[in-house]
């Protein structure tokens, strides 16, 4: 089968490595791809929102399946577009409705869906223009630090974190009436803040059965010991040494099951995957946020532990056999370091060349590209280095030594990555 899949970061990489090496496999598109990608399939010019585009060089390629990697056309709508129309409703897109995209498209559609479907979670309001003055009151109510979320895609970064109620009024402010992510944060989320540890656990589903899969936990801060402003993830670490059986089964019980009814009690058409961000306060888990794709950089984590065949996966969900499809996992540990362009997550260089080891085990690239035959950073975030090993410190190892191996100008990444679960990790 041809596979089509849409999206240019160290996650479409990731997917398109793993994808890539399916039995069920004819040929692999990917759309538009970047320097890594090109390793594994055919790159092809086609604007990720551009779903004219796309659907003409899904008839001229005989494409079988479309894999979505960003959020951004999911909530735009790609699978709509493509039920919708009876020149392409016979081709499967991996990823959900429009609605079900809402999940992550609306903060505030996500709360309404926790709170109607009895999921734990930070209590929240929500605010516009219309009731500044009302957001101002309920963060009174808070303790610190306050939680504002942009309600909106603003690309990982629409969610802060603030220690003094200056700083949340002033931000408050800057989001609803300065327009600070633009249109995403003209409504903002206000939540109680959750004391406890992150980590994330990703759902494969076709809207009635379901396959856990492997849990991560990422890193946010551009600086070492979480500090600095958010990224989209600086590196990530699986499994995750407090995600115990019980917790798990914790999480599978109070979250996932009611998420997979929710969907089903509101007609939501939702064939793809569903990250759950959590929150385990005092080893009990609270939603803190819903994606409905895989994360960025926890993909570099999570695909090189699945060891089933994540196309013949796909297409289980797509003929209703998800339910007998078996998923293997490796026992082995993976951790990602993310390097970085100078200024990133603000204004950032691009066009440096690259040089190194950078088709390597584990090497994902998330924002190259190939000019005049070199590889140029391209991206804030330019290449997740992975390592696999029985221990925690061992990948680390792996990690790093990739990181040194690969060079170009002004490059950055966190060295502290996993050292705060070494402790937890009782085996090591």
């Amino acid at each position: 089968m041809n596979v089509l899949l849409i999206g240019s970061g160290g996650r479409e990489h990731a997917l398109a490595w793993r994808i890539s090496q399916s039995k069920l496999l004819t040929k692999l598109f990917i759309a538009p791809g970047n320097g890594g990608t090109r390793n594994h399939g055919e790159n092809v010019n086609i604007g990720i929102n551009d779903f004219n585009g796309i659907a003409n060089f899904c008839l001229q390629n005989n494409i079988t399946m479309i894999v979505v990697g960003p959020e951004e056309p999911l909530v735009n709508g790609i699978w709509d577009y493509f039920r919708n129309n009876e020149k392409l409703n016979h081709i499967a897109v991996i990823g959900p409705s429009r609605e079900g995209a809402q999940l992550e498209g609306s903060k505030h559609f996500a709360k309404e869906f926790m709170i109607n479907n009895n999921i734990p979670t930070a209590r929240f309001k929500t605010f516009d223009t219309q009731n500044i003055d009302s957001a101002k009151e309920f963060l009174q109510t808070l303790q610190a630090p306050f939680v504002l979320k942009a309600d909106g895609l603003a690309a990982g970064k629409g969610v802060l974190i603030l220690d003094s109620m200056e700083e949340a009024l002033n931000e408050l402010q800057l989001m609803i009436q300065q327009n600070k992510f633009g249109n995403a944060g003209t409504t903002v989320v206000i939540e109680e803040f959750l004391p406890g540890i992150e980590l994330s656990m990703f759902v494969f589903t076709n809207g009635v059965d379901y396959i856990i899969l492997p849990e991560a936990k990422d890193y946010k801060r551009i600086g070492d010991n979480d500090t600095g402003l958010n990224t989209g993830g600086m590196g990530a670490v699986s499994p995750v040494p407090f995600a115990n059986d019980e917790f798990k089964n914790k999480v599978e019980q109070q979250i996932i099951v009611p998420t997979i009814k929710g969907l089903q009690k509101e007609k939501i058409n939702y064939c793809g995957f569903v990250f759950i961000g959590l929150m385990n306060v005092k080893d009990n888990p609270y939603v803190i946020e819903y994606n409905v794709r895989m994360g960025d950089p926890e993909t570099e984590v999570v695909m090189p532990r699945i060891t089933s065949d994540v196309l013949a996966m796909f297409v289980a969900a797509t003929n209703n056999t998800l339910k007998k499809f078996e998923l293997t996992i490796d026992a082995n540990y993976a951790t990602t370091v993310m390097m970085v362009s100078q200024g990133y997550p603000e204004d950032y260089e691009k066009g440096k060349l690259i040089t190194g080891n950078t088709t390597g085990e584990g090497i994902f690239h998330a924002g190259t590209a190939i000019k005049e035959g070199n590889l140029i950073t391209n991206g804030g975030r330019v290449i997740a280095a992975t390592g696999m090993a029985p221990t925690l410190q061992a990948a680390l190892k792996l990690s790093y030594e990739a990181v040194d191996s690969i060079q170009y100008e002004n490059k950055y990444y966190r060295k502290d990555i996993g050292q705060d679960l070494m402790g937890l990790f009782i085996s090591q």
